[in-house]
């Protein structure tokens, strides 16, 4: 990709990992839109980057994805890498035979049907060698949490993402568009809580798939641009 009018969206990028992707991506001197439900949030948090746009979005609104959809259309035109890192509902206090499936509804509406309707609606917008990357979980593998009884909306929900990018990048492979998940670890975030790895190295993940070559793989889920089991 081109760096001169490269165009990058990171939903959900007022805090944490998404915010460390917008700044690693600012960098670049590309033109990066940070997508954020409160607005006033993603101005503070934008504040001394260069390049950086924040824009309103709630990515469980398809009237909030529309309107940033019709905002890039007319504004740039085009679209060069979808980062969908909106995600909620780390639900450590919960077991699937007694959840609450109010939560788990949130959680399929932003963690997976968040990412699909960026896609859906950006999908016309993204360019030939665009690169989607779907911020998944190691909770959501069931090679790693096989067994495992803790944070079933969580886990649930990154597991069907995982499998929407499986379906995704099948289709948009003849576009040249890759389209990947990544799990960034355990991250010292306000989800991940205090523990966990840099924000930095959680990003490099992320980063990984947004830096695939033209001929890359898609339809992959990986952390450290290592395979994670599905």
């Amino acid at each position: 990709m081109a760096e001169q009018d490269t165009v990058a969206v990171v939903t959900g990028a007022n805090r944490g990992i998404g915010l460390e992707v917008v700044r690693r991506l600012a960098t670049r001197g590309w033109t990066v839109v940070l997508g954020s439900r409160d607005v006033e949030r993603g101005r503070r948090a934008a504040q001394g980057l260069d390049g950086v746009v924040v824009r309103p979005l709630d990515v469980a609104d398809a009237a909030s994805v529309a309107a940033l959809a019709d905002w890039l259309r007319a504004g740039h035109g085009g679209l060069d890498v979808l980062v969908n890192n909106a995600g909620i509902h780390y639900d450590t206090g919960q077991r699937a035979a007694t959840a609450d499936l109010a939560v788990a509804e949130e959680a399929l509406q932003v963690n997976v049907l968040g990412a699909w309707r960026m896609v859906v609606a950006c999908g016309p917008l993204l360019r030939p060698g665009a690169r989607v990357v779907n911020l998944s979980s190691g909770a959501g593998s069931f090679g790693e949490t096989a067994g495992g009884a803790g944070v079933p909306a969580y886990s649930v929900s990154k597991a069907a993402l995982d499998m929407l990018t499986v379906k995704l990048a099948a289709d948009l492979r003849p576009r040249g568009v890759l389209v990947n998940a990544v799990c960034p670890g355990w991250v010292a975030t306000d989800m991940g809580g205090v523990g966990g790895r840099p924000l930095a190295e959680g990003a490099a993940s992320v980063l990984y798939a947004v830096d695939l070559p033209p001929d890359g793989p898609t339809g992959t889920f990986t952390r450290d641009g290592a395979p994670v089991p599905w």
